[in-house]
């Protein structure tokens, strides 16, 4: 996964990985967040963020694969999103009660920093287009949330599923052929089905062309009968 991963850490000043936002801050304000920041490497499959622990700080994401899940009852798990190099992951803990209302966990090795949370605010009062554009960042990011919970609700399972592997291609890897970060028990959690289910239908896509899934990768075959699946539900 070296594609996705650049061990060496960077200042902000000299980092090609940041999130977009970080780019309307003026000098000293990108000095003060690079003395204030924490430089961490994760492998594949260790727990980045933990729900229900404090938020002391907010998370930039500069190399690499995670998923963003709501730990449920009876341990299951719900992905939100899959959030990839230069992403921001903040929260509704920000301004609330100071917690992870999500977990996340790196789906490849994976390069984060971890930025105080107090400095971060302290930035945000002082950049009003910072700020303004946090918000906007935001404000997709629950956007995308309630209208995959209306997919979710709404769609039957083969167009729950054609709706996760769309997703991988058009938001993350955008080629039909990728290398298959995810289970196939986490396909099931992306697409809101027992693992059983998310198996069988798999299998059907298959043999019907649609796609080749192996141990190592997906290739979506058929793009369009996707979305018609999709759309038909």
């Amino acid at each position: 996964m070296s594609e996705y991963f650049d061990k060496s850490p960077r200042s902000c000043q000299e980092c090609q990985c940041m999130s977009p936002l970080f780019c309307l801050l003026n000098p000293e304000e990108l000095n003060y967040v690079d003395a204030n920041k924490i430089h961490v490497e994760f492998k594949a499959g260790e727990t980045i963020k933990k729900q229900g622990t404090f938020m002391s700080h907010v998370l930039s994401v500069n190399n690499g694969l995670a998923k963003v899940y709501i730990e449920g009852l009876d341990g299951r798990l719900a992905i939100l999103r899959i959030v990839k190099a230069t992403s921001f992951i903040g929260g509704p803990g920000i301004y609330f009660d100071q917690r992870h209302h999500y977990s996340i966990t790196a789906l490849t090795d994976a390069s984060v920093c971890f930025i105080n949370l107090q400095v971060f605010k302290d930035v945000l009062k002082g950049n009003h287009t910072f700020a303004e554009e946090f918000l906007k960042d935001f404000s997709r990011d629950v956007l995308a949330v309630y209208n995959r919970l209306i997919y979710l609700t709404q769609k039957q399972m083969p167009g729950r599923m054609a709706d996760a592997l769309l997703y991988l291609y058009d938001e993350i890897f955008k080629q039909v052929k990728f290398p298959m970060i995810l289970s196939r028990f986490e396909l099931a959690e992306l697409s809101a089905m027992s693992r059983e289910s998310a198996v069988k239908i798999l299998r059907d896509f298959h043999r019907e062309g649609l796609v080749k899934i192996s141990d190592h990768e997906i290739v979506i075959l058929d793009v369009d009968a996707l979305r018609k699946i999709s759309r038909v539900g």
